[in-house]
């Protein structure tokens, strides 16, 4: 079944072509990012480091304490 009138150019079949294979891997592309960012929002898998075994002071974990405290969120989402 051939189209009527300009719609039968090659170069526009060609056209219409190119556009709905690139729209359709914009769409992918899109997809797959939004995908990767959800995957990375979610909780981080726990390292273990060498250090966790040694134990501290009380001086030390008071030190630590406050350190840890200063980056915390604040209300609004950012680090204090």
């Amino acid at each position: 079944m051939a189209l009527p009138g300009q719609f039968s150019d090659p170069r526009v079949i060609t056209l219409v072509g190119l556009l709905a294979v690139s729209a359709a891997v914009w769409v992918a592309l899109g997809l797959r990012a939004r995908a990767r960012r959800e995957r990375a929002s979610g909780p981080l898998e726990r390292v273990w480091h060498p250090q966790e075994t040694v134990a501290l002071t009380p001086a030390e974990e008071r030190a630590f304490g406050q350190v840890v405290s200063r980056l915390s969120f604040g209300s609004a989402g950012r680090l204090r």
